[in-house]
């Protein structure tokens, strides 16, 4: 029995790690080490036991460590670690109006250059717009193609669209 403590003792320890890679950044040094303490568990025991062991070790551990990333992921969402901070209009987010398919084929003007996002005034209101696929200069007439939630999607004016 005590020739089975020390690699369980790793064995356990690898687990550990690789719990705490979830939770803590570490550029994959965590990784890194659970792999390390697990392959010397399994080495230990292939040696100084007997390879019929090894292999059940090495089967549960192809069970238990997926099944330790995919709990630890879960709980990450609901850790104090997770960003979990809702904007609101209180701390002045602002989106944009949701009545914004009035401006589906009209036309106005860039304010800024458009790569691939920017500024345009349309029906003398500012508005966030994006190019559809080209850069354009500040000044540029355009027109509205397409309003998709809140994106409102632009062509130039003289391209024939």
């Amino acid at each position: 029995m005590t020739a089975y403590f020390f690699p369980i003792l790793l064995q356990v320890i690898g687990v550990l790690v690789v719990v705490a890679e979830v939770f803590i950044p570490s550029m994959g040094l965590l990784s890194v080490t659970a792999i390390g303490v697990i392959s010397y568990s399994l080495y230990l025991v292939h040696t100084e036991i007997s390879a019929q062991v090894f292999w059940i070790f090495l089967g549960g551990d192809l069970m238990i460590l997926p099944l330790v990333m995919i709990l630890s992921l879960k709980t990450l969402g609901r850790s104090p670690l997770a960003l979990n901070t809702q904007l609101s209009s209180r701390q002045g987010v602002v989106s944009q109006s949701p009545d914004q398919a009035v401006y589906l084929d009209k036309t106005g003007k860039t304010i800024t250059a458009l790569r691939p996002s920017g500024v345009a005034l349309i029906q003398g209101k500012r508005l966030d717009v994006v190019a559809n696929g080209e850069y354009m200069d500040a000044d540029t007439p355009i027109r509205v193609v397409r309003v998709s939630g809140n994106q409102i999607v632009v062509n130039r004016l003289d391209s024939g669209s």
